[in-house]
């Protein structure tokens, strides 16, 4: 290649890569994720369906001796709530993972499913695992919502009414949590929070695409409960189990996250669940959502498998730290200086 021609060459390849540099932050990790767009559909290819999800459970806790399999309850449509349960032991610490109260959010079960995919195996880890830890997987509390099979009109949503936050009845869980109106509510209350003796709970969510950090979309962001009349012991439990996660998601180069700017309300688990049982709670609210009515809030299909390695990552960590003590030891300063997140569109925290 002569002088000219690899100079014009160097100049193409410079200039395409200043205009590279130039463009918005698109890329398909989740901390800079792209939101939907129109050369991008929406799809749930990587969502189970509430049929396949039980049978998922149903198959996979029948094949393994360490998981067992409960329902405990109903939804308003009749269809069944899972609680999947693995360690017995009642000297074992306990946590619970909780995910979708709310029905568009919904890559946080697929990683709770994985999870327990895992500690269904044989291996000499989940063997030792078991003897010291005892985790309570209630994966999607509110399958009608995920379903979209509501008793209200949701058509007009920007994936087509695929699912949606509410229950049947157009109900949000997540502020059900006092009044107990609701058949999803009275079940998680009845036959899992007041049933089994409950260390720590993550209450798994998903927010909107638009918030960010340090001029970076967040892959996903924490808070611990923040109601006045939560026992100091608790709160720093809670804070405790969420230096865990902060450090083990941001050890991946696709982990960025930040502070959630929730309430105070008790209405919300994060809150009322530590306030009425006195047990650690932590908020996760991951990016994106499969569907909704505001189009900013929906999150395309790129970044859907980063989102599920994140939610994997997130409950083996706390479940390691849990099971061998680590967790008593977890620095809970870094909460000082985390910074909230902030929105680059009109879009707000809903939790």
């Amino acid at each position: 290649m002569n002088r000219n021609i690899m100079k014009s060459t160097f100049a193409a390849v410079l200039t395409l890569a200043l205009l590279v540099s130039m463009l918005p932050l698109q890329a398909g990790a989740v901390g800079n994720g792209p939101n939907i767009n129109p050369n991008q559909s929406i799809n749930k290819d990587r969502v189970k369906t509430y049929e396949e999800m039980s049978d998922f459970l149903y198959h996979v806790t029948d094949r393994s001796d360490r998981l067992e399999l409960e329902v405990i309850g109903e939804s308003v449509k009749e269809r069944d709530l899972f609680l999947v349960k693995f360690g017995n032991n009642p000297d074992n610490p306990t946590i619970v993972f909780l995910t979708q109260q709310h029905g568009n959010e919904e890559m946080i079960t697929e990683g709770a499913l994985n999870v327990i995919q895992n500690l269904s195996t044989n291996s000499r880890h989940v063997r030792e695992l078991e003897e010291k830890v005892n985790v309570l997987f209630v994966p999607r509390i509110n399958p009608d919502g995920a379903e979209g099979d509501v008793n209200f009109d949701i058509s007009d949503y920007t994936a087509g009414g695929t699912s949606t936050r509410f229950n049947a009845n157009e109900v949000d869980l997540n502020r059900d949590h006092n009044d107990r109106t609701q058949p999803e509510t009275i079940a998680l209350h009845e036959n899992v929070l007041q049933k089994y003796d409950i260390d720590y709970l993550i209450d798994f969510h998903h927010q909107g695409t638009s918030p960010v950090l340090d001029d970076r979309y967040v892959s996903g962001s924490m808070l611990y409960p923040t109601n006045p009349g939560v026992n100091e012991d608790t709160v720093i439990g809670s804070k405790q189990l969420g230096s865990v996660i902060y450090d083990a998601v941001t050890a991946h180069g696709w982990g960025h996250l930040a502070k959630y700017p929730g309430g105070t309300a008790n209405t919300i688990a994060r809150n009322g669940l530590a306030y009425e049982y006195d047990f650690s709670t932590l908020l996760f609210e991951m990016r994106g959502m499969t569907d909704n009515s505001r189009e900013e809030a929906v999150l395309g299909q790129k970044s859907n498998g980063y989102l599920i390695k994140q939610a994997v990552v997130s409950m083996e960590a706390a479940m390691e730290a849990i099971a061998d003590g680590s967790i008593n030891d977890a620095d809970v300063t870094f909460w000082d200086d985390l910074p909230y997140q902030e929105y680059r569109s009109q879009e707000e925290g809903q939790e």
